[in-house]
């Protein structure tokens, strides 16, 4: 996964990426717009998937999120993912001065519309979309892409049991959250999944949180970093449903205050060992392929270094470990974990 990164630096990260023998690039939303990343690293590559990890839904016209993603899936060949999420009311709000009310069937419709759209854009039947949210009845030749691109894959992020089953219902794959565990995969996304009709390709596409060296002092410090960065993640109320799973009620409404004390040491202590070890994974550079793959090849589809491109930044010469637990993993992924 990869944000913050300028045009010109996304297009190394993204080529380096591929070098690297990884198989896609997530580019995520937060000071820098995720389409116009996904142009730069569509353009710097062959094979590489790219995708936004995700974009926020909201902020845009589903006209204005499906003419780019049209084109991004035309310069790339069909190599482009749509990824969208809702994002927090705060931001949506505040930040976007969008609305944000019923985000759920929002979204739902919002899908619904992209779909309509580039329907429309293939000349396929006239642009007659009327929701509850949404409203498109004009599409004239002049403001008509062209072409005959297929529908780019749309993954919808979600946590919460009603959002994860209209994302069964109605996206072709999942962005599971960072903070998540095996456990709330098991008992809560593939259910609500199945009853919200995933086909048999469903994608289920799950970053995960690393803390990996070569010695155990430079492991524990990753740890550390976890920690707060977990606590960053859970103190949002969104999110709780992955704490409850494991029976930790308690640690959101903790960490939220916390937060609003901005009590930072305080909540990375609140991330207990058990916590930390249920969410991330751990292990040394030789072996983190083979933990990765034993952990998630019964659970994901794809499996996302959450922090691979940021890790280069702080230290370039880490691709070349990454590089080794791109080879590893794809080789155990033939052979078995074991």
């Amino acid at each position: 996964m990869a944000a913050g990164l300028t045009l010109r630096d996304m297009q190394r990260a993204a080529a380096a990426t591929e070098r690297a023998g990884f198989d896609g690039l997530w580019l995520t939303e937060g000071g820098r717009t995720a389409y116009t990343a996904a142009t730069a690293a569509a353009l710097a590559t062959e094979n590489l998937t790219v995708g936004t990890g995700i974009a926020v839904a909201f902020a845009r016209s589903p006209m204005v999120t499906a003419s780019a993603a049209w084109e991004l899936a035309e310069a790339t060949g069909g190599r482009f993912v749509l990824g969208l999420g809702t994002q927090v009311r705060p931001h949506i709000e505040r930040r976007y001065s969008a609305e944000f009310d019923r985000p759920g069937p929002r979204l739902r419709e919002y899908v619904a519309a992209l779909r309509a759209i580039w329907s429309a854009f293939r000349g396929e039947e006239r642009l007659r979309f009327k929701g509850d949210f949404y409203r498109f009845t004009l599409m004239t030749p002049e403001w008509t892409p062209g072409g005959s691109i297929a529908d780019p894959p749309i993954y919808l992020a979600g946590v919460n049991p009603w959002m994860l089953r209209m994302i069964g219902e109605v996206a072709d794959g999942l962005h599971v959250h960072p903070l998540h565990s095996l456990r709330y995969i098991e008992e809560v996304v593939r259910p609500e999944l199945a009853a919200g009709g995933a086909a048999d390709d469903f994608a289920l596409v799950c970053p995960v949180m690393t803390a990996t060296g070569d010695t155990d002092e430079e492991i524990e410090s990753e740890r550390e970093k976890l920690r707060l960065r977990l606590a960053f993640y859970g103190s949002t109320p969104g999110y709780s449903k992955v704490f409850e799973t494991h029976g930790w009620n308690d640690l959101q409404p903790r960490l939220n205050r916390l937060f609003a004390a901005k009590d930072r040491q305080a909540m990375a202590t609140a991330i207990t060992d058990e916590v930390l070890d249920t969410l991330t994974v751990t292990a040394p550079w030789n072996t983190l392929a083979q933990s990765l793959l034993a952990r998630y090849e019964a659970a994901a589809t794809r499996v996302v270094a959450y922090s691979a491109v940021s890790t280069w930044r702080e230290n370039p010469a880490s691709i070349e470990r990454w590089t080794e637990v791109t080879q590893q993993f794809h080789e155990l992924s033939r052979t078995g974990p074991n």
